[in-house]
């Protein structure tokens, strides 16, 4: 047999097989990657008899720097499903894989099959439908706009001064419900708040009283009129909640603080000596990163437990939020986020549930826990690639590749895309002021499986080093706005409404050579199809590729294309994009 028998892997479960919705199942087998092979499935009800099995080809997923991934969509009609992997190599030699191991020999019984016992809608993970057509705002509430002067901090500093860890301008939620027309102008339709509750920070990551929205910020009635406001235009809103600890000014520790182990809340934080100190940089109490302002929560006491899935719920049945983004979510633990989840989708159930987790999301992500994780693993592929120039074509598509395996194809989609945030330096600044780089990094991240989103003044070019310098003010003037990186924003955002294949289609690499710093690649959904070809390097690029037959339209110079040989022949310059759609759909 000429295939890697050593490099094939399945088995039931997680991402190689699962329920897409509730009528489908999703196969996933690996191979080792550049082998010549055709892969099938044999399948169908166990309880049937084997004269009813059938056979599905699979399909090529993606591909990682050591393997190919191969998946199938299947329907069955009783829900249960028994099946085998069919390997046929280059010489029509064939291979059988079934739960038992590999044999040469067909399958004459269910018994020995792998097997998916049963397709439950309750056990399928759902992430909200909205998201995956979401394309987010993220607002750092106290730098985004004025809006009433009279609940100001003392000292607020002048709009637009430098920022520093401990200043205040003066943002509220006021200033942003009066800046709506902006973000409408702009064509978002989610917006992403860090947090709103009172703290005594200007970031409020140190909550004080998590009932509260913070006075400098407005109140409960002012985020009810701004999520109604938002709503009637088709923007959602989700809050950020501070769960893995509170400020040292939140009422229970501050309790604990006055009696110790007589305190009725003792145990709701992690307490290791008495009295608390901090001794040699390291606080007597657990804390978020030896941060002695941000003692860590027991959430595994039942009253805190409690607490908080009830806060969970308070704030979508007072304001109508669309959901959560978890603060530090992977230092939790498990059980204490699937009681959340539950509070919340029970009075929301399309309620969107975003983890903050920086590295592989999933043991968080098996429809219990959260909807999406934060994708910092694609932001800094992205950023390798697009902008530092770390990465050939080749290895940065074999990431793209791996992570698109490591998930469901619905989690996939649900995932939240970023390029920069508060806790980053600003895209445009790590891309030196160089435009070309942010934008084609923008355009990737906008033409990927997932909700991209825009961290706040990066689509007029606002920049800004490390936190406290990420989190500049909001620059309103028109003529200190990048109005021509705003429309190309514009574009993006409206590409995604335009074309389905940028939202819910298949996504697939066409070209990325190793050495090379071009990648083009597909997505498609139906008839509709985006050809995109990018290149992330410093020269000229003769292109020599192959590309269906038909007329095409290119997205941002409505340049038309006709090709009837099924080759692409062009010239992309430094930094230079297409994005080529079938000429009948509106671009």
């Amino acid at each position: 047999m000429n295939m890697s028998l050593e490099a094939v892997y399945h088995r039931p479960g997680d991402c190689w097989s699962y329920g897409y919705d509730d009528r489908t199942i999703h196969l996933r087998i690996r191979t080792k990657r550049g082998e010549h092979l055709k892969l099938e499935v044999c399948y169908g009800d166990k309880c049937r008899p084997w004269s009813d099995m059938q056979t599905e080809a699979m399909t090529l997923l993606c591909s990682d720097e050591l393997f190919d991934y191969w998946q199938v969509e299947v329907s069955p009609p009783y829900g249960r499903l028994a099946y085998g992997f069919l390997f046929t190599d280059d010489l029509e030699e064939q291979i059988w894989f079934t739960e038992r191991g590999f044999t040469y020999k067909a399958p004459t019984e269910h018994l020995g099959l792998f097997e998916f016992p049963y397709l439950h809608p309750v056990d399928v993970n759902k992430p909200p439908a909205w998201v995956k057509e979401a394309v987010f705002y993220q607002i750092f509430p106290e730098r985004f706009a004025n809006g009433d002067v009279s609940n100001d901090p003392e000292m607020t500093k002048k709009w637009g001064d430098a920022p520093e860890y401990y200043n205040f301008f003066g943002g509220d939620l006021q200033g942003v419900l009066k800046r709506l027309d902006y973000l409408s102008e702009l064509g978002i339709n989610a917006i992403y708040f860090n947090p709103l509750f009172e703290a005594p920070s200007n970031h409020k990551y140190d909550t004080k009283d998590y009932y509260k929205i913070d006075p400098h910020f407005g109140t409960t009635e002012v985020l009810r009129e701004f999520v109604h406001a938002c709503h009637e235009r088709g923007i959602r809103v989700i809050l950020d909640g501070v769960f893995n600890h509170s400020g040292v000014t939140f009422p229970f520790f501050q309790d604990v603080v006055e009696k110790g182990s007589d305190s009725p809340y003792f145990d709701w934080f992690h307490i290791t000596e008495w009295p608390l100190q901090v001794v040699d940089g390291i606080p007597t109490y657990k804390t978020f990163a030896f941060e002695k302002t941000m003692p860590k929560l027991n959430t595994a006491n039942p009253e805190v437990i409690e607490y908080f899935t009830k806060l969970g719920r308070y704030w979508i049945e007072e304001t109508d939020v669309d959901g959560w983004r978890l603060d530090v979510a992977n230092e939790c633990d498990h059980a204490f986020w699937r009681e959340f989840r539950k509070s919340v989708k029970a009075v929301k159930p399309d309620a969107y549930i975003l983890g903050e987790v920086w590295h592989d999301g999933k043991e968080w992500l098996r429809g219990d826990q959260f909807d999406a994780v934060m994708n910092y693993p694609l932001a800094a592929a992205m950023l390798d690639f697009f902008v530092f120039g770390h990465d050939d074509a080749h290895s940065f598509a074999a990431k793209v590749g791996r992570y698109l395996a490591r998930y469901p194809k619905q989690v996939n989609e649900a995932s939240f895309n970023h390029l920069d945030t508060h806790d980053t330096v600003r895209l445009l600044t790590l891309c030196e002021g160089d435009k070309r780089k942010m934008k084609l990094a923008a355009v990737f991240q906008f033409a990927f499986i997932g909700a991209p989103s825009i961290y706040y003044g990066d689509e007029v070019g606002l920049a800004g080093q490390f936190d406290p310098d990420n989190r500049r003010c909001m620059v309103w003037d028109p003529a200190e706005q990048d109005r021509e990186l705003f429309a190309f924003y514009q574009k993006l955002i409206q590409l995604r409404r335009v074309h389905p294949a940028m939202t819910a289609g298949d996504f697939r690499v066409i070209c990325a050579d190793q050495g090379s710093s071009l990648i083009s690649f597909e997505r498609k959904l139906g008839d509709d199809t985006l050809w995109v070809v990018m290149n992330a390097g410093e020269n000229t690029i003769s292109i020599d590729t192959f590309m269906p037959s038909g007329e095409w339209q290119e997205a941002f110079s409505n340049e038309m294309l006709y090709i009837s040989d099924n080759e692409y022949h062009d010239e992309l310059g430094p930094y230079e994009y297409r994005i080529w759609g079938k000429s009948n759909s509106s671009t």
